[in-house]
């Protein structure tokens, strides 16, 4: 019995291991038990920092106290002798300086940090004749501003009237075609989009470029060009750069244009064609043999 007795208490009395892992539970409970608290508290405060945040955003506070600062920091500036006192322009040739000033929107003696160089860019290159522009604010009280303008090439007829175009074959809207009347007259529905091109040919010749008075677009194929005198010069399709030498050529040897002829037609490459005047019969000559 005694035996029994003994063997019994061994069981029911717990081990050293599993006393020292019931202590290991409660303090793992108090330890989960704690970080739950600390948890919640922050998660309190965090729900009080965004109601006490949507408040004072909505109660108008932020803005009006941003204002503020922004107003002082402003006024710092412009007592530290931040201030517009100079504007450079390079670049204006045909833009209008009033529109200009009013597109900048800024003036001798406002703080720098008011004046926002992309804005300004922006409502800049609205202007008519501006392509392009950059302004810059050189600190402590300088602003740069540089234009790249449209460049006029020529004067388009269209529908009876003139208008100036660009480089890019694009209308200048606010160009008036009386102040640029020294211009070469174009006529023809595509004639802006590849008047550059014919330019570029001219400069060939200047000299006998000076003399075109009106270039026609014939079938949105090639050209007509129509001479100081009232002579018809009829250019090919292709090879239009080799036709123009072939003429500035005709016209050094020979004095072509002094003549008393009507047209010349250069569309055929081994072949010059002239027409007479007053209805003589029309001549056809080799380019070495003509006279």
């Amino acid at each position: 019995m005694r035996r029994l007795k003994e063997l019994w208490r061994r069981r029911a009395a717990p081990s050293r291991k599993a006393r020292r892992s019931k202590k290991f539970s409660q303090f793992a409970r108090f330890r989960l038990t704690g970080v739950g608290a600390v948890i919640s508290a922050c998660t309190a405060i965090a729900i009080a920092l965004a109601a006490g945040t949507t408040w004072y955003v909505a109660s108008g506070k932020w803005t009006e106290n941003v204002h503020q600062a922004r107003t002082a920091l402003v006024q710092f500036s412009a007592d530290a002798g931040l201030r517009l006192r100079e504007v450079y322009v390079t670049g204006r040739v045909n833009a209008d300086q009033d529109a200009l000033r009013s597109a900048l929107g800024a003036t001798v003696g406002m703080p720098m940090v008011e004046i926002d160089p992309l804005s300004a860019r922006s409502r800049i290159e609205v202007l008519s004749w501006v392509r392009r522009a950059v302004v810059e604010r050189h600190l402590p009280d300088k602003l740069y501003i540089h234009l790249t303008e449209r460049v006029p090439l020529a004067l388009w007829q269209r529908a009876g009237k003139f208008v100036v175009v660009d480089r890019l074959g694009e209308v200048v809207p606010d160009a008036l075609p009386e102040d640029f009347a020294s211009l070469l007259l174009i006529v023809g529905d595509d004639a802006p989009l590849h008047a550059a091109k014919l330019m570029a040919v001219f400069r060939q010749d200047p000299a006998l470029a000076r003399r075109i008075a009106a270039a026609v677009r014939i079938g949105g194929r090639r050209w007509n060009l129509r001479f100081d005198n009232g002579i018809d010069v009829r250019m090919p399709e292709e090879g239009l750069i080799e036709a123009w030498r072939r003429l500035a050529a005709f016209e050094r040897s020979k004095g072509l244009l002094a003549r008393e002829i009507s047209a010349l037609d250069l569309r055929i490459p081994d072949r010059l064609v002239v027409r007479p005047a007053k209805g003589a019969p029309t001549l056809v000559a080799d380019d070495e043999k003509s006279t």
